[in-house]
């Protein structure tokens, strides 16, 4: 019995002394594995700073990193390239001594790293050497931007008029290829003619007397190195340039996904030559534009409020809101699942848009944030977004030709600032009866604007 007693006490002594330290480490314990967990989780958390408004340091204005478009944990390939580069346009990683040319040598440094840095991944050279042979060849140059250029204008920003004693108010960038001589020939016969461009005049406002501006044209080549290529094409190119000055081309290959390096190019080429123009219309040589109207648009443009404030922004078009990548294999804007997931940000497509020579010079700078994308429309609303920017949407670009119900209304083309899809012939026939039809038609007013509300979200 007294040894029962004694074996009662030794327990109950051992449960009062090791209860306590036994909690204790169980509490340290779990505290210990409950902090490496949130270490981890932080440290796996993309270091951006999600924002709507841009940062400024030293009156620099940052790149802004918005609601994400594409998916962010994605290992598609180009979602990968852009995460490596976005980790360092936190706003927080800059000090005040930055300026702006930093951040753009930091933001080519980076493209490149990034580039080669995911196409050195085992696991990324299997996806890569799975891709439609077009992208595959389109990947391995994605990264590069610089290229010699064949062929420039004598003048330093376009062919223009002799004359010319004002800014000049228009530049026509019109992408073509090199066989499509007679689309160039056709638009410089018609609405791409350079000079003093009278704006559309209303009878009953005479302060449109006034209205105009001179036209300035360029048109952006690549090189075609296709079975139908001539060998004396560079010849006639060279001089057709000496003849109308208005040849800028690259030595790169004039394919569809290239399309995006004509964008990048010619935003680095304005931006060194182009001074003070006040808008560029960016379009294929196949759309027809109502000129007098569009500089009239433009100058009513210019008159509203805060225009000086709204012009840093301003691009409109006919503009595709959260649109899907295509995945159909037999689409020319087929994009894989393995190149690309997300949605696309809102951008102008349709054949043509116009934008203030301001933002052609920022759309330059932040371009060199954005890794490259082989569809051009696309790419231009990335860079938009980049800037905390949206294009404009206007029924008077259409993208998709008139309706079966307006192709027998009087005045259809005074209607519209933009139409695609053209051929040459239908051209110089379009322009005669716009000239033909002007005084009929002076007060037919454009296609009404409708209220497109654009977000910067995403969809969820």
């Amino acid at each position: 019995m007294a040894r029962y007693r004694y074996c009662c006490r030794l327990r109950n002594l051992l449960l009062c002394v090791c209860t306590p330290f036994c909690c204790l480490l169980l509490f340290f314990t779990y505290a210990a594995v409950t902090i490496s967990m949130s270490l981890n989780v932080v440290s796996s958390r993309p270091q951006v700073q999600v924002t709507n408004k841009p940062e400024k340091a030293n009156n620099v204005i940052l790149p802004v990193i918005p609601a994400t478009f594409w998916e962010h944990h994605s290992s598609a390939f180009w979602n990968q390239l852009q995460r490596a580069v976005d980790y360092h346009f936190n706003p927080i990683l800059y000090s005040e001594s930055r300026n702006r040319s930093a951040i753009v040598h930091l933001g080519d440094s980076l493209l490149n790293k990034s580039f080669f840095e995911v196409t050195s991944m085992g696991h990324m050279k299997k996806k890569l050497e799975e891709l439609p042979p077009a992208m595959q060849k389109y990947v391995s140059h994605m990264q590069r931007r610089s290229y010699p250029v064949l062929i420039q204008p004598d003048r330093a920003c376009g062919a223009k008029a002799r004359r010319e004693d004002q800014t000049p108010f228009i530049l026509f960038a019109i992408k073509s290829s090199e066989l499509n001589i007679k689309n160039r020939q056709a638009i410089r016969q018609t609405w791409g003619q350079v000079g003093w461009v009278q704006g559309q005049k209303n009878s009953s406002n005479k302060e449109e007397e006034k209205v105009g501006g001179y036209v300035r044209r360029v048109f952006l080549l690549g090189k075609d190195n296709s079975q139908f290529s001539s060998p004396d094409l560079t010849e006639l190119l060279k001089a057709e340039n000496r003849r109308y000055g208005d040849i800028l081309q690259w030595d790169f290959e004039d394919t569809f996904f290239n399309l995006t390096l004509k964008d990048v190019l010619f935003w680095s080429w304005f931006s060194r030559n182009c001074g003070q123009t006040l808008f560029v219309f960016k379009g294929d040589d196949d759309v027809f534009v109502n000129t007098p109207k569009l500089i009239s648009y433009l100058h009513g443009e210019l008159k509203k409020p805060h225009a000086q404030t709204t012009m840093k922004e301003f691009m409109i078009g006919d503009v595709i809101g959260n649109a899907m990548p295509i995945r159909g294999e037999t689409s020319k804007y087929f994009v894989p699942d393995s190149f690309y997931k997300g949605i696309y940000p809102s951008y102008a497509g349709g054949g043509g848009v116009v934008y203030s020579g301001h933002l052609a010079r920022r759309l330059h700078h932040i371009s060199k944030t954005v890794h490259l994308y082989p569809i051009d429309d696309v790419f231009v609303g990335m860079c938009m977004l980049r800037l905390n920017a949206l294009p404009i949407h206007h029924p008077a670009f259409l993208t998709f030709d008139f309706s079966e119900k307006d192709i027998e209304q009087p005045c259809l083309y005074h209607t519209i600032l933009l139409v695609h899809k053209r051929s040459p012939e239908e051209l110089l026939r379009l322009w005669a009866e716009l000239k033909k039809t002007q005084t009929q038609c002076r007060d037919v007013p454009l296609r009404a604007p409708v209220t497109k509300k654009i977000s910067l979200e995403p969809p969820s």
